[in-house]
Parts: C-alpha cells; sequence; structure tokens
C-alpha cells in the first residue's frame, strides 16, 4: 500500500506539472501582444481638411488674377512696383509683411462649419490688397512721399493683424465646438 500511495503521489504530481493544451498558445499570444502593441491609425483628416483649403485658396489667387489681369503701363525710369524700389530697408519691410501674410494665409485650417468667417476675412484682405495697389499707383502719379509709403505699411499690418485675428476666433471657435461636444458627450 505505501508503494501505491508513493506512486499515486508521482502521477499526480506529472499531471499537475504538465500544462493544458492550449496554454503554451494563449501564452505565446499574450507575449506577443505585449511585445508588439497594435500601431494606432493616425487621424489625418486635418491634414486633408489643410490640403483642401490651400488648393481653393491657390485656385481662388489664381483665378482672381487672371480674370483681373494687370494692366501694362509704360515702362518709365521711375516707375515704382514695390517698396523694394525705393530702398532696401523698405524691400525689406515688405518682403517680411508678404511672407508673414502668405504664411498665415496657408496655415489657416477651413472647415465647413468656419468656412464664412473665414471667407469674410479673406474678403477683407482682398480689399486691403487692392488698397494697397491704389496707393502704389498714387506714389507712381504723385511722387514719393511719407504720407503714402507710411500708408503703405500701414495697410500691410492692417492685413497681418487681420489674419492674426482670424486664428484667434478659430481658436475661439475650436475650443467652443469641442466643449460642446464634451458636454454632450458627458
Amino acid at each position: 500500500m505505501p508503494n501505491d500511495l508513493r506512486q499515486l503521489l508521482k502521477d499526480k504530481e506529472m499531471h499537475s506539472n504538465s500544462l493544458s493544451k492550449r496554454h503554451r498558445k494563449k501564452f505565446e499570444q499574450k507575449l506577443f501582444a505585449e511585445l508588439h502593441p497594435e500601431k494606432k491609425k493616425k487621424n489625418t483628416q486635418w491634414m486633408r481638411i489643410a490640403a483642401s483649403f490651400t488648393l481653393v485658396i491657390g485656385l481662388s489667387a489664381s483665378l482672381f488674377f487672371f480674370n483681373n489681369p494687370v494692366e501694362e503701363q509704360p515702362s518709365q525710369a521711375t516707375q515704382i512696383e514695390n517698396l523694394g524700389s525705393i530702398s532696401p530697408e523698405l524691400g525689406k519691410i515688405e518682403n517680411f509683411y508678404l511672407a508673414s501674410i502668405q504664411s498665415e494665409i496657408s496655415s489657416l485650417d477651413q472647415t465647413p462649419e468656419n468656412a464664412e468667417l473665414v471667407n469674410g476675412y479673406l474678403q477683407k484682405i482682398a480689399e486691403l490688397s487692392k488698397d494697397y495697389k491704389a496707393l502704389t499707383d498714387e506714389l507712381n502719379s504723385e511722387g514719393l512721399n511719407q504720407a503714402t509709403v507710411n500708408a503703405l505699411i500701414d495697410n500691410l499690418q492692417q492685413r497681418l493683424n487681420l489674419l492674426y485675428q482670424l486664428k484667434e476666433q478659430l481658436d475661439e471657435f475650436k475650443n467652443l465646438q469641442s466643449n460642446e461636444t464634451t458636454s454632450i458627450q458627458a
């Protein structure tokens, strides 16, 4: 009997040490999941919106310029096309503002919800651009004067300030929408 009991205990230990057939497979699956977590899909929706907005702005600008061709004027030695033709310092100022304006326009995030707001600001900026052209023409017709040069620089500043205001309003609009979404989900 004692031998039988010892034999029974040995048999039981062998059975308890052996693992179920599915245990190894489950362990490998858990180990693989732990070592190789699934990558989350990146949300590229905002990139699509930005790309479409950039495309719309580019097409609008090209249509505007092709539908409103620049009138050819006879070449004159005193013809002023930009502030850089007056002095290099004024040219640097003009280039800075124009580059900043273009950069801000290209970084706008237009959505169907805020399209009306963005279009309103872009119309104001287009009006200021026309005023800038008129001031340049005035500078050519009346000659160089400080008031017109200051008005040209103020015009550039106003356009850039409008874009900054638009960005602030878009951020407020976005925050308002996210707060409404959060309160609806809660």
